[in-house]
């Protein structure tokens, strides 16, 4: 049983910076691929960024290039995603994706396990 536990969400004013974690169960998660999405309010989730299981491959949606940050600590079983220069539109529910193999995928659709998802709004 794979479980996905999301925390670093909340308020913050456009300009600042979050970092969210992904802390997983399980004993393979250096296995796998990692992905977070999120999700606006009427909108699908979209692909925010991904990083392989070695952490050597990351990629990112063009909206949060330069501003995030995806990185992973396999021995503490935690992904991360370093957010700064922050824009009223980030503002969206984050998930965090494991991937069925080591490689990214830019869809939700392969990605078969999820976490609950943590809030996070930008106040102009």
């Amino acid at each position: 049983q794979v479980q996905l536990v999301e925390s670093g969400g909340g308020l913050v004013q456009a300009g600042g910076s979050l970092r969210l974690s992904c802390a997983a169960s399980g004993r393979t998660f250096s296995s796998y691929a990692m992905g977070w999405f999120r999700q606006a309010p009427g909108k699908e989730r979209e692909f925010v960024a991904g990083i392989s299981w070695n952490g050597r491959s990351t990629n990112y949606a063009d909206p949060v290039k330069g501003r995030f940050t995806i990185s992973r600590d396999n021995a503490k079983k935690t992904v991360y995603l370093q957010m700064n220069s922050l824009k009223p539109e980030d503002t969206g529910v984050y998930y965090c994706a494991r991937a069925p193999g080591g490689d990214i995928y830019f869809s939700p659709d392969p990605y078969d396990y999820w976490g609950q998802g943590t809030q996070v709004t930008v106040s102009s």
